[in-house]
């Protein structure tokens, strides 16, 4: 890529460089859909400003040169504490779509999670090469439910990740200010009707497909009838981290939907250290909203996450160099992290947790929903 006769541009250095790179190249309705959040964007917002508060105390003559960046993440081993985050409408940024970000998380050996709202079959997206999760929204049509949780465990999904916390879309203004609606190369593939909703806002989409009386008693229903590690994504409440642990699940994404759907949450990284105190070591603990950099992993980390799902910078990939630009900023992810831990005298990930942590006057880290 050239940024004038002749001159090359820079190799992105910062996930915020791959996110500039993907806007230039990217439809401004396209790119609020991917950036925007709901409402006024203050929990967007907050979910940032959290990260940047949030010091870590490094510890010195720890003989650490090179850190160890390798683990498992529910049951699957990973090259570092990070997923892809399952994410709608892949085709919506680069034709290539979901299969292009699965080969790129089967290269940078991570876990790739396929959305319900995927625009590929789950069965070609598991021809990856790769660890593949499912996550699930609860459907109308509770059939479909049923044959992706039974298709998921036929096709040797690692984990399934049931999203708890959208029972309806939220109000995204971006996207009624531009109007936008779901192309029909992006079409969902997993649903029954692969065109439906087409054409239709997101929201009204969503609103079609999507059951929003999901309770406690039908994750009681899934866990009787699945041998899959079950996740439950959206979190924000240690109580409701509890819950999910007596009734059977494996692991809990501490989650505000990147700011996309109550707009006013609590940001996940202030929520996370009350839910890992009150499951302790009950289930594994992971996280999304917000991650932009490998210190924000470890500062995860360092407040008791097992890792770290990846959403908005892996599209910004896809959009701004196909599946090499995932496989990038992958790369750029995990290069950030090492040099963090190793910056921080922490030699593998199983030591991020005793890192110390320091907030900025004013931010309150047991901050409840």
């Amino acid at each position: 890529m050239t940024s004038g006769p002749g001159v090359l541009a820079p190799d992105p250095l910062t996930l915020a460089d791959v996110e500039e790179r993907a806007r230039a190249v990217l439809s401004p309705e396209v790119y609020d859909f991917v950036a925007g959040g709901s409402g006024g964007e203050t929990t967007l917002t907050a979910n940032r400003t959290a990260f940047d508060r949030c010091h870590l105390v490094p510890r010195v003559l720890s003989g650490v040169d090179t850190a160890d960046t390798t683990t498992t993440l529910l049951g699957a081993p990973a090259s570092m504490p990070v997923a892809v985050a399952p994410m709608a409408f892949h085709s919506m940024v680069h034709p290539d779509g979901e299969p292009a970000v699965a080969r790129a998380a089967a290269t940078a050996g991570v876990p790739f999670t396929a959305s319900t709202l995927a625009g590929r079959p789950l069965d070609e997206l598991s021809r990856a090469d790769g660890d593949l999760f499912l996550q699930l929204y609860w459907l109308r049509d509770r059939a479909r439910t049923e044959w992706l949780i039974d298709e998921a465990e036929r096709l040797g999904a690692r984990a399934l990740i049931i999203t708890v916390d959208v029972p309806f879309m939220g109000r995204r203004l971006r996207d009624l200010r531009n109007g936008f609606a779901v192309p029909a190369h992006a079409a969902p593939a997993n649903l029954a009707d692969a065109q439906r909703g087409v054409g239709q806002s997101v929201g009204g989409h969503a609103a079609a497909v999507i059951d929003p009386t999901l309770s406690w008693s039908d994750l009681e229903q899934v866990r009787r009838r699945t041998r899959l590690p079950l996740v439950l994504k959206g979190v924000l409440d240690p109580a409701d981290a509890r819950r999910a642990v007596d009734l059977g699940a494996d692991g809990l994404v501490v989650s505000n939907h990147g700011g996309r759907q109550l707009d006013g949450a609590v940001p996940s990284l202030l929520a996370l250290p009350a839910i890992r105190e009150e499951v302790a070591d009950a289930c594994e603990v992971l996280l999304d909203s917000g991650v932009r950099s490998g210190t924000d992993v470890l500062r995860a980390l360092a407040l008791g996450a097992t890792g770290v799902l990846l959403g908005r910078p892996v599209l910004w990939g896809l959009a701004s160099g196909g599946e090499p630009g995932v496989t990038g900023a992958l790369e750029l992810l995990r290069t950030e992290l090492e040099v963090s831990m190793a910056l921080a005298g922490v030699p593998d990930v199983a030591s991020a947790g005793r890192l110390g942590v320091r907030w900025a006057p004013g931010t309150n880290e047991r901050e409840e929903p």
